[in-house]
């Protein structure tokens, strides 16, 4: 056949469009992540929300991005996850900040402080009263960017083999507890202890602790801790608020494309506001359940209340003191708690006049 201009033509075309298809295909590839976390696979609130923030991006993005979920210990430990991320470990993580309180003090108040802000109050800190960009220049160093991404609201005060009836039944007491709260209680002579939540139950089980601060009842009760510590003490005054972090690799999001970068923060936020009523409902069930599986609720006496209060203030000020940036997340924390003071006692009371029967 005569290989004339025009077969010539078609044929270098052909040649081009086989030359190009695998370049498209690699165009098309999703972008995949990884997002590590601090919590045992699919644990009733955090847990849950890191699943489903991750189904999020990927429906959001319709396809475009895969991010695939690893529970703590598949890659790295609970407590490594921002060193992880900082490290180029992964590009996603879900957690809470306060894990990282004892390298990076002030750390903790992005996720809760005691006696602090509730859920809606400590959003409203992040998102209209200077925290999200203290947030972002805090972690900025490490290349690391934190985005609300969950809460599992109001934590109860914690699980207790006795009843606590004064100050002087926490001299000695071993509590499982993260957060301020610990420096509080080791305030009081308690002994604080940090172990990531898949270990708590067999510490409890062993009786290498006496008692237990997680979270909620709806996050407390798949894990069985009325077995071996029954007293359910309240209020949480450790965590008012429970408020995950998104942790992001800033490297890997400003590889992003714009708009994937606005459908992971737009996913957080989702997450953020699913995880709170989600807390919400399931809460009211699970705190009847587990009274009738044997849980006593009890609320912490008053003097106790007083001198863990009292307590708040001396480690709050103390974390102000340990670093220049500290004092500065500190302070625009008590700044938000000022501010809002005067409505939050007016809804309070409302709220209180509302439900009265």
């Amino acid at each position: 056949m005569t290989n004339t201009p025009s077969r010539r033509a078609l044929l270098a075309a052909s040649a081009a469009a086989t030359l190009a298809a695998p370049h498209v295909a690699r165009a098309q590839a999703p972008i995949r992540w990884r997002m590590i976390t601090s919590w045992t696979k699919n644990l009733p609130g955090p847990g849950v929300s890191a699943e489903r923030l991750a189904q999020r991006i990927n429906k959001m993005s319709g396809g475009r991005m895969q991010v695939e979920v690893f529970a703590a210990g598949s890659i790295v430990p609970a407590f490594g996850v921002f060193e992880a991320i900082s490290t180029g470990v992964a590009e996603m993580g879900h957690t809470a900040s306060f894990f990282w309180d004892g390298k990076m003090p002030g750390a903790a108040l992005f996720t809760t402080a005691p006696f602090g802000l509730p859920p809606i109050e400590h959003q409203t800190w992040i998102e209209q009263r200077g925290g999200q960009q203290l947030w972002d220049e805090f972690y900025r160093p490490a290349g690391v960017r934190g985005l609300l991404a969950g809460n599992t609201g109001p934590s109860m005060g914690g699980w207790f083999r006795k009843p606590i009836t004064s100050v002087e039944d926490l001299k000695g007491l071993r509590i499982r507890v993260q957060g301020l709260g610990g420096e509080i209680y080791k305030e009081l002579g308690a002994t604080p202890q940090s172990i990531a939540p898949g270990d708590i139950l067999p510490a409890l089980e062993r009786g290498t602790i006496d008692a237990v601060e997680l979270l909620a009842p709806v996050n407390d009760q798949p894990l069985g801790f009325q077995k071996y510590a029954p007293v359910y003490h309240m209020p949480g005054f450790n965590k008012p608020n429970g408020a995950a972090e998104a942790l992001l690799s800033i490297p890997a999001f400003e590889k992003l494309p714009e708009d994937l970068r606005a459908i992971v923060e737009t996913a957080c936020a989702a997450e953020h506001s699913a995880g709170l009523v989600e807390a919400q409902a399931s809460n009211a069930q699970a705190i009847v359940e587990l009274v009738a599986a044997g849980a006593k609720v009890t609320a912490f006496p008053p003097d106790v209340i007083a001198a863990m209060r009292a307590k708040t203030q001396v480690v709050l000020d103390r974390k102000a003191s340990e670093s220049a940036f500290a004092a500065r997340i500190v302070g625009s924390y008590r700044a938000a708690i000022a501010a809002g003071r005067n409505w939050a006692s007016i809804e309070a009371y409302m709220a209180q006049i509302l439900r009265q029967v």
